[in-house]
């Protein structure tokens, strides 16, 4: 093959890569809607059908429920310290994810939450394939973010970071808050699930933030300990 034809083929696998890039980026932008995020919610065992039953809801006393957006999901409510671990609730297919994603777009394009120094969105699902493995915190954010390990970044504690963790309904990890033993070394290898219920109650890097996705599933009284504050996106949806 010729130089010059190599350098063009190069060239165009170059281009089609950045191509890629934008029009994943543009596709977000356009498929994304406005979710109606709610504050309000709780972690409490839900037993109901994930469809909303009339009647059932009937019976209930009102609850107010505040508007947030997603942006919004860290900051402050009048009158109450920030939250620093969120979970929000919502049935399947309403848009938790992609809610996660333009989160996370818009913090890498530096629309929102510039005050966030990293952004490290994980899914459930993903640590299921690793839940066999042993990691530290450090560790695991270098596996799946190898842009972190090739900076030679090792410590988290000196920058504002958030955690995204999207779908706890699937998880097959063992989240146990009332009885694992405490990690707080961000150096030191364990279970993928010993690393996730001290970072969830705080025990392991203590200022990160962490946002919970999931559906409003049956949950463990050990898997709702650590939660400081709930959202909810309403079934009810047009």
């Amino acid at each position: 093959m010729k130089q010059e034809e190599l350098a063009d083929r190069l060239q165009s696998r170059t281009a089609a890569a950045e191509c890629q890039r934008e029009l994943k980026s543009t596709l977000k932008e356009r498929l994304y809607t406005e979710l109606y995020i709610t504050e309000g919610g709780s972690a409490e065992v839900n037993d109901e059908h994930e469809v909303r039953q009339i009647e059932t809801a009937s019976r209930k006393p009102d609850r107010p429920e505040t508007p947030i957006r997603q942006e919004d999901l860290f900051k402050a409510s009048p009158g109450r310290d920030a939250p620093i671990r969120v979970m929000t609730k919502g049935v399947a297919g309403i848009g938790k994810t992609v809610l996660t994603q333009k989160f996370t777009l818009d913090w890498a394009e530096g629309k929102a939450n510039q005050d966030i120094q990293f952004t490290f969105p994980f899914t459930f699902r993903e640590l299921n394939v690793v839940r066999q493995n042993k990691f530290s915190l450090v560790e695991l954010v270098h596996h799946f973010f190898p842009e972190t390990r090739d900076a030679g970044i090792c410590r988290f504690d000196h920058f504002s970071v958030v955690f995204i963790f999207d779908g706890l309904d699937e998880s097959r990890l063992p989240l146990d808050f009332l009885n694992t033993e405490i990690l707080t070394d961000v150096t030191e290898s364990t279970s993928v699930e010993v690393l996730l219920t001290n970072l969830i109650r705080g025990k392991l890097l203590p200022s990160a933030r962490l946002w919970i996705t999931t559906r409003p599933v049956l949950l463990r009284p050990s898997e709702r300990s650590g939660v400081s504050g709930c959202s909810s996106c309403p079934s009810d949806l047009h």
